[in-house]
Order: C-alpha cells, then structure tokens, then sequence
C-alpha cells in the first residue's frame, strides 16, 4: 500500500463564508484513481471541559440552525485569525458560561469530521473555576444556556440519546482519561 500523497489536478473554491469555506479538489490518487472531494475548510475551534470544585460539569445547551435544536455541548468557540486554541478557549468558557479557570491541562486534538472537513478540535481541562460577577456579554447569534450535571448524569445523559455533540462525548472521555491517570 503507497502512503504517497494524492495528486492536485484541480481546486475550486466554490463558497467563501464569514467562517468556512466550501472547496472541491480533483485529485489523482497514487494508485492512478481520479476522483474529485469536497472539503468544508475551517479555522479549528478550542472546547473547554469545566469542572467546578464540587465535581460538576459546566455545560451549555445551545440553539443549533443545523440540526434545528438545542444540543448539550461544553463551551467551545472558532479559532480567530492569529490566535491560539489557549487563548480562544479562556475567551469562550467566559462568555458563555460565566465562569473563569485558573487551572488548565491541555487535552490534546482530533478532527472533528474528516469525511468533508479540516476542522480540528483543540480540548482543554478547566478546573479552579471562578464564577464572574461581570461575565462578558454572549455574541448576538448564539442561543443557550448554562447547565451544571455530575459526572454520572452526563453519562446517563449519553446513554439515554440526549442531543449532546460528537465533541463534547469525545472531549468528556479525553478529561476522564486524564483524571483517572492523575
């Protein structure tokens, strides 16, 4: 099996957006198979894992066009340019949850959906949780609400089919490996 990268025949850009990008690629396969794939181009986001000193999850249920619903997802934000997935995550946990970490591990990264996108997903730990007074206001287009579960509701939550995000069931397990190792 060749592990030599695909040949760039062509590249269109068929949509840019105020955050993505929707491109199609034809490209040539090492074994000689010419295809085209799209590809949603994407900035990466930053996703925090809150726990409060009293062992809850901090959570959001937010309001999402895509899927017409409400989906329970740890805070998390789009990478803006220039900008690193630390910084994005500290900026996001406060404005939409209210609360500041002075405690932080970084959990590492994944691909969020890499059968049509870039995206990465940047998770982090947050813990030594601070709840603000003065909470930075949430941005216009978002939808949600604060929402404090143990562990053990979270994961009767999963099981039960609950609307919860693929990066929040991923980031939740990255956060428990990690505290179990520790």
């Amino acid at each position: 099996m060749s592990h030599e990268p695909p040949e760039f025949i062509q590249q269109r850009l068929f949509y840019r957006g105020r955050v993505l990008n929707f491109e199609v690629s034809k490209l040539r396969l090492p074994k000689g198979t010419v295809g085209e794939w799209e590809c949603v181009r994407h900035p990466g986001g930053a996703l925090a894992v809150p726990i409060t000193d009293d062992g809850k999850l901090v959570l959001v249920k937010q309001y999402r066009f895509s899927v017409q619903g409400r989906l329970l997802e740890f805070p998390a934000g789009t990478l803006e340019p220039g900008e690193d997935a630390a910084t994005t995550v500290k900026r996001e946990i406060e404005e939409e949850t209210g609360y500041r970490a002075h405690r932080w591990h970084d959990l590492g990264k994944f691909p969020l959906a890499p059968g049509y996108s870039d995206e990465y997903i940047y998770a982090f730990l947050a813990q030594d949780l601070e709840k603000l007074e003065q909470p930075p206001a949430q941005d216009a287009d978002e939808d949600m609400e604060v929402v404090l579960m143990s562990f053990d509701e979270f994961e009767a939550a999963i099981l039960s089919g609950e609307a919860i995000d693929g990066k929040t069931i991923a980031s939740y397990f990255m956060a428990r490996l990690h505290l179990n190792q520790s």
